[in-house]
């Protein structure tokens, strides 16, 4: 497929007297042209990273798609702006197949008070670009298409059922199926699956867990007994199966899912279904984990088989994010530290008789209190420093805590306990 790319962005430099590159919807770099120009303003600072890092930074995207370029139906021309590393202007040829953008061609703009393209010429290049639309198009269709098999991983029983899923999907992905992948969980995901995702080998929706079911998922492909426990709380999840080069590619990838957490919120909230052409791309992630929306990513595996536990993994760290924005709005299984044995746990609110009072609204602050200084490790010079208290009102309420809870903070035990709780109850 990649050389199929490659030979249609030459036909277009050849179209058109100029180096081309291919980039997919989210400006990650699937093929160029020939650079052999003199010209310095030729590799600008921009066309040089997209072709050394196969990307381009949010900022750059964002001021190129201020051109109009998601919903141009021709030719683009956007000018250069030196302060923006574009010391040349472009011409940006939409790559679109059935009204949707699937990507763009990029070429280099005459200096000025020199001739153009042609207008033949920029037409039999946009025929070029639709069939590259055609081609990229399919290839998201072959990724959607392993929906099934790959939700079958996910939530089949163990034992020869698993064993048949992994077999299943195994074929399915053809030689990519012994590579690197990860696994990755947005949650709540509201409708279908969308039609593609950059760096995706299969994604799917994996449902809602039935009534009274403690693990197992429900969905289509489930196999009677217990499952993996797919989705956080119960709602729906977006199932990505990341296909990967190495673990150096796995930040890049992330970098694409985060930006479906906007389009996950604002579905969330209007209740419309997300699907191939996306809702709020503009919006930022960050917006999205104030709505409930997050992403967790598990240990990069190689083995099919270990997909279940990596998705696991995935669905915790989407619990943590959504529990401590510090780890969000994509957090990784690897870094979520005590949350990896936490959000294990039973999904079900925390009821410890001895946290249980403390843990009521009217005891938030008591609560917080009794966090903080166990953050601290129990010294209470820092607890108060980050409370922004005194240190005798961090004792009087550090004895009001043991009084509710019958708790002794001065026993490791209790004190790990009393930890336990607040910590998981963030992941009710």
């Amino acid at each position: 497929m990649k050389g199929d790319y490659q030979d249609l962005v030459d036909e277009i430099s050849a179209l058109l007297g100029a180096p081309a590159t291919l980039e997919n919807r989210d400006f990650r770099l699937i093929a160029f042209g020939a650079h052999d120009s003199d010209d310095d303003l030729a590799m600008d600072p921009v066309r040089t990273r997209s072709i050394l890092t196969r990307q381009s930074t949010a900022d750059v995207r964002s001021w190129f798609e201020g051109f109009g370029i998601a919903r141009a139906t021709g030719p683009v021309r956007i000018p250069a702006a030196p302060d923006a590393g574009v010391f040349r202007g472009r011409i940006c040829l939409p790559v679109r197949y059935r009204g949707i953008v699937q990507g763009y061609v990029w070429l280099l703009d005459q200096e000025p008070g020199k001739p153009g393209p042609e207008q033949a010429a920029l037409d039999a290049a946009m025929e070029v670009a639709q069939r590259i639309g055609v081609l990229l198009a399919e290839e998201a269709r072959a990724g959607a298409d392993l929906s099934r098999e790959f939700l079958a991983v996910l939530t089949a029983g163990p034992g020869w059922p698993q064993d048949m899923a992994v077999a299943a999907l195994r074929a399915a992905l053809g030689p990519g199926g012994d590579g690197l992948h990860a696994a990755v969980c947005v949650a709540p995901w509201p409708g279908e699956a969308p039609a593609s995702v950059p760096g995706a080998a299969a994604v799917c929706v994996v449902p809602r867990r039935g009534a009274g079911e403690p693990g197992g998922g429900a969905g289509p492909g489930a196999a009677a007994g217990p499952g993996p426990g797919p989705e956080p709380a119960g709602e729906p999840a977006l199932a990505v199966l990341l296909r990967l080069r190495s673990t150096d590619a796995l930040a890049p990838a992330l970098a694409a899912v985060a930006r479906l957490l906007p389009r996950a919120a604002e579905a969330a909230g209007t209740g419309k279904a997300v699907g191939g052409k996306g809702t709020g791309a503009g919006a930022r992630a960050t917006t999205a984990v104030a709505r409930g929306v997050t992403a967790g990513v598990g240990d990069p595996v190689r083995g099919l088989a270990d997909l279940p536990a990596a998705w696991e993994q995935a669905v915790a760290a989407a619990r943590a994010a959504a529990a401590q924005p510090r780890f969000g709005p994509v957090a990784q299984w690897s870094a979520i530290g005590p949350y990896r044995l936490l959000a294990a746990l039973a999904a079900d609110p925390v009821d410890d008789p001895a946290a249980r009072t403390l843990l009521t609204p009217a005891n938030r602050e008591l609560a917080r209190t009794a966090e903080v200084f166990l953050d601290c490790a129990g010294q209470a010079g820092r607890a108060a420093a980050a409370l922004g208290i005194h240190r005798q009102t961090l004792y009087y309420r550090l004895a009001r805590v043991e009084q509710l809870t019958g708790l002794d903070l001065d026993e490791g035990e209790d004190r790990l306990l009393l930890h336990m709780a607040l910590k998981a109850s963030r992941l009710a």
